[in-house]
Parts: C-alpha cells; structure tokens; sequence
C-alpha cells in the first residue's frame, strides 16, 4: 500500500479524536520508529510503497491510538533532554516540565562546581530514571541515585541507565519506610505525586487511563505528603550546603514552600516553567546557627 494512503486512513480515523496537526506527528513518528523512514523522505517520494508486514505494526499503532493510548507507549520511547528513554506502563512519560526542573539543577552546579565535580545525588521516586540518567550524563562524574518502590520501574530505569551509558546505583525502597541512608548527598531532586483527585476532571484520557495513578496522584486530604516525607529525608541526609530541588502543584506553591520552611530549609525559591505555571521548588539546607539577633 502507498504510504499516503496509509497516512488518509490516519486522518479519517482519527481526526475526531485529535488534532489535524497531532495526527500527523503520529503518523510520521511511526513510520520512523518501525519502517525507519522520516518525513522527508515521504515528501520527497510520496508514490512510496510499504509491504504488508511492514504495514502491520502502523495499523496496530492506529487501532491503539484510536483508543487514546500515548504514542510513548505505543513505541515505547520517548526523548527527555536529548536522550532517548525507554517507557512503559509502569512509569511515568517524562514531561517538558521536568525537563525544565532538571535544567535547574544544571544550571545551579555547572556554575558552583562544574561539569566534572563530584557531586552526590539523589533521585527520589525515579520512574523512567529520566532526571537521574539524564544528571549523570552531564556530571560524569558524580555519583548518582535513583530510588523508587517500584521494582518494575527500577527495571526501566537500569535499561535506562545501559541505554544512555551512565552508571546508577539503584534503591528499592519505600519513602515511607526509610530511616535514612548511607550516603550524604549534595543535591536531592524528586519528581513526587503532586495531583490531587479533584484535578482528575482537568486530565486527558491518555493519563488517566494509562500512566500509573500511584506516580500521579494524592489524596485530597493529604496533598503534600510526600513532600514531607521527602523534607525529612533530605534533612537527615543532606551536606551542609546542599539543596533540595522539588517539582510541585502549581496550585500548591506556597504550601509547598512552607513545608520546607518549617523543615528549616532556607533560600527558598519558587520557579514558573514556560507556561508560567509556579513548578518547580528548591531549598538550601545548612547546619549552621544564623544570628537572630
């Protein structure tokens, strides 16, 4: 069959469920996924013909699609920084905003310590790995952690890891269980649950039907408790001098920011991502008395 045609199929299939314009990405992330063809090579040659295997893997892409799966899982990759990472249901798909989160950090030591310091670092509740995998490829040399209670996520994570060619020590532990660790870290960074269930209403059907709901979502009643559990944590296991980097609830800001407060975090900072939604949170730990007087 021409491509073409393939590509009209897409379109009627799918043009009441998505964009005009997101069908198209679809279409064109699939034929270079499973037929390695990109899109300029379908503009240059549009009588372009495929095989009848070669069609099968598109038309299963369409029927999952036409049930709102994500196209990350449909692949089961995603690009996060510039790298590639592996996904599946039982971990988050990265977003631009913790892209935004991690670009963060970076930025913060590249200019206190530099590229090549040897930083320790923590990466609570890891998912995919993508904030780990992705610090320790830009501080080759720290020593990175990922920690998460998923043993199927963690298996995500080391491919992950292999995939990108840096090495992670790797943590199965549940947040809520830890006493504390063995390692003193410079920087803790956690991408934690955040949305409460009132804000399922706000959510598109591709999430809530297939990202795991334990890495989204919390109880309304108890929105930030992670973020407390991992205040805690940090206290016990942060150097004099480090810093807790947070992703939050843009509706949460000053909450979140109060629980690191009353922790004794200082220098408390909130930062909007690109939308201009209030996502991102840091706080300095220090052991040092200050004058009060």
């Amino acid at each position: 069959m021409l491509l073409k045609e393939i590509k009209r199929i897409f379109h009627k299939e799918l043009e009441g469920i998505y964009p005009k314009e997101e069908v198209n990405s679809f279409f064109y992330i699939l034929i270079e996924h499973y037929l390695n063809i990109a899109r300029f090579i379908l503009l240059l040659d549009p009588e372009l013909n495929i095989s009848k295997r070669e069609e099968q893997p598109l038309f299963e892409g369409l029927s999952k699609l036409k049930l709102e799966t994500p196209i990350q899982y449909i692949t089961g990759e995603t690009s996060f920084m510039d790298l590639t990472f592996a996904v599946n249901e039982h971990v988050l798909i990265p977003r631009p905003e913790t892209e935004e989160l991690v670009q963060w950090v970076i930025s913060q030591y590249s200019d206190k310590h530099g590229k090549n310091s040897d930083l320790k670092i923590l990466d609570i509740g890891t998912g995919s790995g993508c904030i780990g995998v992705t610090l320790a490829k830009h501080f080759p040399n720290a020593g990175v952690y990922a920690l998460d209670f998923s043993k199927k996520a963690l298996k995500i994570a080391r491919m992950n890891a292999k995939r990108n060619g840096v090495m992670l020590g790797f943590i199965l532990a549940d947040l809520f269980e830890i006493g504390e660790l063995d390692t003193i870290f410079d920087i803790i960074v956690s991408n934690p649950p955040y949305v409460r269930e009132l804000e399922k209403s706000q959510m598109q059907k591709n999430v809530l039907e297939y990202e795991p709901p334990e890495a989204l979502f919390v109880r309304d009643d108890a929105p930030l408790v992670f973020y407390e559990k991992i205040a805690q944590l940090a206290v016990r296991n942060l150097k004099n001098g480090g810093t807790l980097f947070l992703e939050i609830n843009q509706y949460l800001g000053e909450e979140t920011k109060e629980v690191l407060a009353r922790n004794g975090f200082v220098e408390l900072e909130i930062k909007k991502d690109f939308f201009g939604n209030f996502r991102m949170l840091k706080g300095n730990w220090t052991t040092e008395i200050k004058d009060v007087g």
